[in-house]
C-alpha cells in the first residue's frame, strides 16, 4: 500500500493546568501540531480509538508513582489503536493496525519498538484496548497470578461493570468460581452483572450499607477480593474476607480525586487475625502472560462464553468528556473515544 498523503497538522489533547480534586475542562487543552514524516525506526499512526481509563487521573498530579506524571503543555498519553500511514521501520508497513501508548492525538509518531501490530480480522481493533487489551490482561493476571484464584473460590468484585471488573467476574465464573459478586453505581449496571455477565449476585452501592449488602449477597463470606474502587469497599471485603483470603489491589477510584486521606479502611487489624493477604497488581508486571491470556480469552470470546461491552464517545474533540464521564462512571465495559 502506498504511503498516504500526510496532513499538515493535525490535533493533540495536552494537560493545562495540574487537577485540585476532580478535574475540570479547563485544565485541559486542544492544541494543533505539525505533521511530519516518522524519522528512522519510527512509525505515524492516525489513530481511531482512544482510551481513557482511571490511572490517567493520577498521572496528572506532579507526584512520583509507577508512571511518570503528565507534562504541562505537553500531549498526554493513553492507549490507542490505529492504522500505520507511513513506515520508516522495518517490519511495519502502510496499512498495518497497530496497538500503543501515544493516545489524545488523532496522529502519533510512535517508536516501532513501543508498537505492536493487532490482526483486525481476529477481533473488532477497539477490543485490543478492552477485552483483548490492558484491562483484560488486568483482570487475568490480577485474579489468577496475583490473587491466586482456584476452582471454588468466592469472589467479590467492585466496579464490577467496568472494562476490569466485568471481565474478573466473567474469569472467575469459567474458571470455577463457587460465587461470584459484584457491585456498581446504577441498579441497570447491576442487572447487567447478573442477567448479561453471569454473576451470580450483584448490588448497587449508592442504595446503603455496603458492608450489609456484601453480607447478603455471600454469607459464607469470600475468598479473592478483587478491588478497583478501595475505602468503603475495601473496608466492607476485609470484614467479608474468610481466613486466609486474598485482596487484589487495583484502582481506588473512589478517592483519585479526594483532596483528603481516605476514611476507609479502618479494620486494617482484622488482616492479622485472618492472615489476609493484600497485593498490588500492576499490568506492566505481567505482559510476560501475554500469549496465554489471548489464547484463552480469545477462545472464550470465540466461543461466545465472555462477554465485553464498550462505551464509545465519538469524535476527538470529545475525549476530555468521555475522561471525565468515565471517572463519573457513565461507562459501563470500556470507555473508547472513536476518531471520525
Amino acid at each position: 500500500m502506498a504511503e498516504q498523503t500526510l496532513p499538515a497538522a493535525a490535533r493533540e489533547w495536552q494537560l493545562a493546568a495540574r487537577p485540585q480534586g476532580w478535574p475540570t475542562p479547563a485544565d485541559f487543552a486542544l492544541v494543533e501540531k505539525p505533521v511530519a514524516a516518522p524519522a528512522p525506526g519510527h512509525i505515524l499512526v492516525r489513530n481511531e480509538f482512544l482510551s481513557v481509563d482511571p490511572y490517567m487521573r493520577g498521572r496528572m498530579n506532579d507526584v512520583k508513582s509507577y508512571a511518570p506524571p503528565y507534562q504541562l503543555g505537553e500531549a498526554m498519553q493513553g492507549g490507542a489503536v490505529g492504522r500505520v500511514v507511513a513506515s520508516a521501520a522495518e517490519g511495519f508497513q502502510v496499512g498495518d493496525a497497530v496497538l500503543h501508548g501515544l493516545g489524545w492525538r488523532e496522529y502519533a509518531d510512535v517508536p516501532a519498538a513501543h508498537a505492536v501490530k493487532v490482526d483486525a480480522e481476529a477481533a473488532p481493533l477497539q477490543a485490543y484496548l478492552g477485552v483483548l487489551g490492558m484491562p483484560g490482561l488486568t483482570a487475568y493476571a490480577g485474579l489468577l497470578r496475583v490473587g491466586g484464584f482456584k476452582e471454588g473460590d468466592a469472589v467479590f468484585v467492585s466496579g464490577a461493570a467496568g472494562a476490569v471488573g466485568s471481565t474478573v467476574g466473567q474469569i472467575a465464573k469459567l474458571r470455577g468460581a463457587s460465587l461470584v459478586v459484584g457491585s456498581a453505581g446504577s441498579d441497570e449496571k447491576v442487572r447487567k452483572l447478573v442477567e448479561e455477565y453471569g454473576f451470580d449476585a450483584a448490588f448497587n452501592y449508592k442504595n446503603g450499607d455496603i458492608a450489609g449488602q456484601l453480607a447478603k449477597a455471600a454469607p459464607e463470606g469470600v475468598d479473592v477480593y478483587f478491588d478497583n474502587v478501595g475505602g468503603e469497599h475495601l473496608e466492607a471485603a476485609i470484614g467479608a474476607l474468610n481466613v486466609h483470603g486474598r485482596a487484589v489491589l487495583c484502582g481506588a477510584i473512589a478517592q483519585y480525586n479526594d483532596t483528603n486521606p481516605p476514611a476507609a479502611p479502618r479494620n486494617l487489624v482484622q488482616v492479622i487475625g485472618k492472615r489476609l493477604t493484600l497485593a498490588g497488581v500492576l499490568v506492566g508486571d505481567h505482559y510476560d502472560l501475554q500469549s496465554e491470556f489471548v489464547a484463552e480469552v480469545g477462545g472464550w470470546l470465540r466461543e461466545g462464553k465472555l462477554r465485553f461491552e464498550e462505551t464509545v464517545v465519538d469524535g476527538f474533540e470529545n475525549a476530555v468528556d468521555a475522561f471525565l464521564g468515565m471517572l463519573r462512571g457513565a461507562n459501563t465495559g470500556k470507555m473508547l473515544v472513536k476518531l471520525g
